[in-house]
């Protein structure tokens, strides 16, 4: 029987005098599930590690991740970090999507460690997240950063809220885009997507 809104809300803060190993502990117990035998025991705590680590992101400035590595160059050409490995967290089913992030950007006067650009992936990748708004996040920080003539940011993923339940379709996938500054002129967007694509999984 469902409790009335009311009681929900008053059992809301007596779950704070409960530690997150047996909030997983209960949840096991409402799947069915006896969390005392051999193989769960230990399941609640390798839980809070993992989701500790997958949301991580949500401590990591992605700014000054950015700022810690910008060098004045003088270069006005694209810049293309491509393939960037991606997990994250569906925000809707908390089940993973994953996928290729590909980022590029024509300097204003400083460019980004290469490594750096990686690792912005990561900050935002690591929190529950759409695949629409990590697009986003990643061009607006960037830009934010080193105020560059343009970005241009394409992730293609699979997500396992569409591969696992619901509809049920293996050979899926979502592609985004965020193009900014110069990036929203056609030919600069179509060298970008010409670079990134790869003609053998025919993406984009």
């Amino acid at each position: 029987m469902t409790k009335p809104m009311s009681k929900v809300l008053a059992d809301k803060d007596s779950l704070k005098d409960h530690s997150t190993q047996e909030l997983y502990r209960e949840l096991i117990t409402r799947l069915g599930e006896d969390p005392n035998r051999d193989g769960l025991i230990a399941t609640p705590g390798r839980v809070e590690k993992a989701m500790a680590y997958l949301t991580k992101g949500y401590q990591e400035d992605a700014g000054e991740i950015l700022r810690a590595a910008l060098f004045d160059v003088d270069y006005d050409e694209m810049v293309i970090v491509k393939d960037v490995e991606m997990f994250s967290l569906c925000e809707h089913h908390m089940l993973p999507f994953f996928g290729k992030v590909h980022v590029a950007y024509i300097p204003n006067g400083k460019v980004v460690g290469l490594s750096k650009i990686a690792r912005l992936v990561e900050v935002f990748a690591r929190r529950l997240q759409v695949q629409e708004r990590m697009t986003r996040q990643i061009a607006d920080a960037i830009s934010d950063a080193i105020a560059p003539q343009g970005v241009g940011v394409v992730i293609e993923a699979r997500h396992l809220c569409m591969m696992m339940r619901g509809i049920e379709k293996q050979n899926s996938f979502t592609v985004t885009s965020a193009m900014v500054g110069c990036f929203q002129r056609k030919e600069t967007r179509s060298e970008f997507l010409s670079l990134v694509r790869n003609p053998a999984q025919g993406y984009l």
